[in-house]
């Protein structure tokens, strides 16, 4: 997936993009100042659904959080997908090349359209009768060598053939992971409250656990009635993305909220100054009772992966079946 965002788009805005990419999917390239690339291979299989829904997904997140528009490209290929994003003539949409169409979509192509042809290399190209991305690709490599150069004579003829091997190198995840939630009405109830405090701690964690990151803090947002928030950041004792850890901070920031018939209409939490998890050191611990609930966390995760992010939760946030 390839991912262009408005031009002169502020920076503080490009990573709030990015923090979204890395909600779909652990491996997003950042490209400043406002594009990006998105791994979609491990995605499509966590998420349950196809590469166009997820760019579809995208947009509508960054829309409605953000409102940023986007323009998305999705194909085989960094060459094919970037190619696309550049195609959607309006401020955003989704455009995806399935990846046996792709030497029909690219052929009718004008050459300057194709990723990696600057104005020089397509005014050669021209020169030569060769104006299309099809004929760029029934031309001989040899010959498109002679006319550009070895190494971008080489690389045009490759990537007009859509053959581009180059891999999405993480780069630059944002430094911070957000969940919310929002309550249909007002809340005045405690208890509904803490089980959507936990539900975002569960959230958060999966999220954390999925792009290999750990938290050093948290920051707890409430938002009331009548548009005024409630903001208040502690830092965990270690850098951590287990639940049983987020979960003990997040509630200490809720009672330091000492709300008091205080309507809420939503909650965020996030994770701050966020670290690879190999980062953090690993500790002998003779606590058996959390060693056992770290491996349940990781089967649960297994099963998540496997039947989708919402095939366990926690109990808490279960429906209520009363017995008749």
């Amino acid at each position: 997936m390839h991912v262009r965002c408005p031009e002169r788009l502020p920076e503080q805005a490009y990573r709030q993009v990015l923090e979204l990419l890395a909600d779909l999917s652990p491996v997003v390239q950042a490209l400043p100042p406002t594009c990006a690339l998105v791994e979609l291979k491990g995605a499509l299989r966590y998420h349950g659904t196809d590469a166009r829904h997820l760019g579809e997904m995208l947009r509508v997140r960054s829309v409605s959080r953000l409102g940023i528009d986007v323009r998305v490209g999705i194909g085989s290929t960094i060459t094919v997908a970037a190619t696309a994003s550049a195609q959607i003539t309006g401020p955003g949409g989704v455009l995806a090349v399935p990846p046996e169409e792709t030497a029909g979509w690219l052929g009718p192509l004008p050459v300057e359209a194709l990723h990696g042809i600057g104005p020089r290399q397509a005014a050669v190209l021209r020169d030569y009768g060769i104006r299309t991305v099809g004929l760029l690709a029934a031309v001989s490599p040899a010959t498109v060598q002679r006319l550009l150069g070895k190494k971008a004579g080489r690389l045009a003829a490759d990537r007009a053939r859509g053959i581009d091997p180059r891999p999405v190198v993480p780069r630059a995840l944002p430094a911070s992971a957000a969940v919310r939630h929002r309550f249909g009405h007002h809340t005045l109830d405690g208890a509904t409250v803490r089980t959507a405090l936990l539900d975002l701690v569960v959230q958060l964690g999966l999220l954390l656990r999925h792009r290999g990151q750990a938290a050093q803090a948290l920051t707890l947002t409430l938002h009331f009635a009548g548009g005024t928030t409630w903001e208040k950041t502690r830092r965990l004792p270690e850098p951590s993305a287990h639940d049983e850890d987020l979960r003990t901070l997040a509630y200490q920031l809720m009672d330091a909220a000492s709300l008091q018939r205080a309507r809420l209409t939503g909650i965020t939490l996030r994770g701050q100054d966020l670290i690879n998890a190999d980062q953090v050191a690993t500790q002998i611990s003779l606590d058996q009772t959390r060693e056992s609930r770290l491996v349940a966390e990781q089967t649960l995760d297994r099963i998540r992966t496997k039947f989708g992010p919402n095939a366990v939760g926690p109990a808490a946030t279960a429906p209520i079946r009363r017995a008749s």
